[in-house]
């Protein structure tokens, strides 16, 4: 199934400039994988050593944050949309 996702300006240089790009999953770790593969890079900056998201990169589908649903493994309906938030620190 295709699933759009939002990538944030940070990471645009990997995309060309494109915002949102469409890639096939149906977990959201399966659309993250899909989106390194055809656009090389990403999984560098989404991952850890172990494959988990890093801590400072949020992943939202359809306004919930994944790590509050079932992390990597969380299914995607159709018309669903992945969303790459950075995480933003400030004081």
């Amino acid at each position: 199934m295709s699933v759009a996702v939002r990538v944030p300006t940070q990471l645009r240089t990997l995309t060309g400039g494109t915002g949102e790009v469409e890639v096939e999953g149906a977990t959201v770790g399966e659309v993250l994988q899909a989106l390194d593969t055809a656009y090389p890079g990403f999984g560098e900056r989404l991952f850890d050593d172990e494959g988990q998201l890093r801590r400072f990169v949020n992943v939202f589908l359809a306004d919930e944050d994944v790590r509050f649903l079932d992390g990597l493994g969380t299914p995607i309906a159709p018309g669903q949309t992945v969303s790459i938030v950075p995480a933003v620190a400030g004081g």
